[in-house]
């Protein structure tokens, strides 16, 4: 039912419910075979957090989530708020803070704290039949697919908030991620930290990829630098570019 992608692409995790097998497979990307099955019950929604650790499931039936360890292909713990009903989508924020779960039959959305597996907030979204759910790239952001109401929610994350409700097509239900391009020649990512044309600027940014991805060599990595002085240029005519805005 649902699909998602390891962030170093070399696994694919897949819910298959309708199948009846009620399990999580993991393919292995370089050979397109099946190279585990997980049982986890009737589950729809699927997402890994950006150090590849971990993977939560939206269990529909039990209306909480399961936490796959990825090291050993197991369920190291249940989450959420049965009360809520129907868990659907779910997606993780970009710093791998907080998981975001979209409950259908509760117009709700539960905010799952991934450092305890507990759930720290509960947020109606004014709309009905909440399934699908997207975290925007910087993370202020959550936009949940209301189903029945043929509406999206936008939710402020600093504060737990639902903002405008916009009307779409009918019957919106993607489960949804925000697209960050891979890095172009002349254009840094939206990782780079610093205000493009400060003094500090690339000190800055540097430190914090470092601290993000655990060394220069892994950003260049994840980035899609062939190596890590490729990094650190893109990093400089970043910031030295005084047009440049992040």
């Amino acid at each position: 039912m649902a699909v998602a992608v390891s962030p170093d692409g070399s696994k694919v995790y897949v819910t298959n419910t309708f199948s009846n097998s009620n399990t999580v497979s993991v393919i292995d990307t370089a050979t397109n075979t099946v190279s585990a099955t997980i049982p986890i019950g009737a589950s729809l929604g699927v997402a890994v957090t950006p150090d590849g650790s971990k993977v939560y499931v939206a269990n529909l039936a039990s209306n909480t989530v399961s936490v796959i360890d990825t090291a050993t292909n197991t369920i190291i713990a249940r989450t959420g708020d049965p009360l809520q009903g129907g868990s659907f989508g779910v997606a993780v924020s970009p710093d791998g803070s907080k998981v975001y779960v979209a409950n259908g039959f509760g117009n709700t959305v539960s905010v799952i704290d991934t450092a305890t597996n507990t759930v720290i907030a509960t947020i109606f979204v004014r709309g009905f039949t909440s399934i699908g759910v997207a975290v925007t790239p910087d993370g202020s952001k959550v936009y949940v697919a209301n189903l029945a109401s043929n509406t999206v929610s936008v939710i402020d994350t600093a504060a737990n908030a639902v903002g405008p409700t916009i009307p779409v097509g009918n019957g919106p239900a993607a489960f949804g991620v925000f697209i960050q391009p891979p890095p172009r020649a002349g254009q840094p990512p939206p990782s780079f930290a610093g205000v493009a044309g400060s003094e500090n600027c690339h000190g800055t940014s540097v430190s914090a990829l470092a601290t993000k991805f655990g060394g220069l060599d892994a950003a260049a990595a994840a980035l899609g630098f062939s190596n890590v002085q490729g990094l650190q240029d893109a990093i400089r005519a970043f910031c030295e570019d005084s047009s440049s805005r992040l």
